[in-house]
Order: structure tokens, then C-alpha cells, then sequence
């Protein structure tokens, strides 16, 4: 069950060093039970960590009106936010003990629109995760209808703390 706690202030969160101390994935895992509070990130715009498991990450969601664009559709900027989480995170949960890690660049494909109040789940699989790069897919779906929302592909760079 998730504890959905967020991080107030930059006091909340671990620091670099902290997170270099322990694996990816056992920071992620401590994040799906509550002994770290989530990124305020999630908080912000309504999704949380339900799934950690190496080499995969799932969150879920829902957009609510404060993330529409001028039309009243889902900013792309949403579904983005969500992607670069998921499949970030799941790059992190093969970053080893001594390392930390932050994405270089991703993208988003948007295949339709998905409409306010709908729950979603956002999936990211790590395909590759090296000394400096690493390399994952994503995709977001709907919870009801596993309809497919959008997909997104991210590189990350690893790196050696210290």
C-alpha cells in the first residue's frame, strides 16, 4: 500500500550523498513504503508510486483541471512528467549503491487525449542500465479500460558519487 507522503521542503528529502548510500532500488522501494516521503513533484500534480520492482516502476494518476492547456484538454507537459517519472524510476532501481543518476532526455508520444478524472498508470521498464547511461521505456494507460495513452523512451546518465 502506498503511503502517499510527499517531501514540504528540501529538508524532507534525502541528499545526494544519502541516496548514493543505499541502491536505486532500495531508495525506491523505501519511497513505495513510506520511510522516504515521494517527490512533492507527485503531490503537485496527483500521481503517486504504487509498483517497485528492479528494472520497473509503475505510477498512477489522475489529471484534474489545473493541468489543462488553453483548449481544456491534459497539458502534453503532464503525460511527460508522468513518463520521465516512470521510466527515470525504473532506471534508478539498477543504479548501484555509490551512484546516483538524472535523465539527459526523453520523449513523449501522445496517442489521444485522456480525458480529466481518468486514472492511469504509468509503466517504465529499464532496457539497459551501464556504468554511465541508462536506457528505459514507459508507457501510460488507463486503469478501467487499458486503453493506451501515450509512450516515451528516456536515456539517463549514471553517476559515480565521490
Amino acid at each position: 500500500m502506498t503511503d502517499r507522503r510527499y517531501a514540504k521542503t528540501p529538508a524532507d528529502l534525502p541528499t545526494m550523498e544519502e541516496t548514493a548510500s543505499r541502491s536505486g532500488l532500495e531508495t525506491m522501494q523505501m519511497v513505495l513504503d513510506g520511510r522516504l516521503p515521494g517527490p512533492p513533484i507527485g503531490q503537485a500534480l496527483n500521481y503517486w508510486i504504487t509498483e517497485v520492482e528492479e528494472g520497473r516502476v509503475v505510477f498512477e494518476g489522475v489529471p484534474e483541471f489545473q493541468f489543462t492547456n488553453p483548449m481544456g484538454t491534459v497539458h502534453g507537459g503532464w503525460y511527460g512528467t508522468l513518463l520521465d517519472s516512470c521510466m527515470a524510476c525504473a532506471v534508478m532501481t539498477r543504479v548501484p549503491r555509490g551512484s546516483v543518476y538524472t535523465t539527459l532526455e526523453y520523449k513523449v508520444n501522445i496517442l489521444r487525449p485522456i480525458r480529466l478524472g481518468t486514472a492511469v498508470r504509468a509503466t517504465g521498464w529499464c532496457q539497459h542500465a551501464g556504468r554511465s547511461t541508462g536506457i528505459a521505456n514507459g508507457e501510460i494507460r488507463g486503469v478501467e479500460d487499458d486503453k493506451l495513452y501515450a509512450t516515451g523512451s528516456t536515456t539517463c546518465i549514471i553517476m559515480k558519487m565521490g
